[in-house]
């Protein structure tokens, strides 16, 4: 059976590991001690939680038929006078978009800014967060 050590699960999950302690100390997730002391969690028992943390209710504040949400990071904005590519850093994940430069700018996007990649069919909707 696969174990992972905190730092993998908060990186899978796309969380950070003060966040998948928290969840330990509070019973959310599972875990047992290894001969050195250190908390580890098992496959099956991150699969779990990673099924319950995508299985959550969106925010019942918008309306999106998009199911696939990968809220991240912007890190990289490149421009033209047309057309943007707007790269953001969700956990593990590099999600690229390309969208109208006028939507970068109604957005306000830029590096450092929290946005989400909705994602639909083919098509990747960047929106802010």
């Amino acid at each position: 059976m696969n174990q992972f050590r905190m730092g993998e699960a908060a990186q899978l999950l796309g969380v950070s590991v003060d966040t998948v302690r928290r969840w330990a100390d509070q019973g959310r997730i599972e875990t047992q001690r290894t001969t050195g002391g250190q908390r580890e969690i098992a496959g099956p028992e991150l699969a779990r939680l990673a099924l319950e943390l995508a299985e959550s209710p969106p925010d019942e504040t918008r309306s999106v038929s998009a199911r696939n949400r990968f809220p991240g990071l912007v890190t990289r904005v490149v421009r033209d006078t047309v057309m943007a590519q707007v790269e953001i850093q969700a956990g593990p994940h590099r999600v690229v978009s390309l969208i109208s430069a006028e939507a970068v700018d109604d957005l306000g996007l830029e590096p450092g800014v929290r946005a989400v990649a909705s994602i639909k069919s083919t098509a990747v909707v960047v929106e802010r967060a």
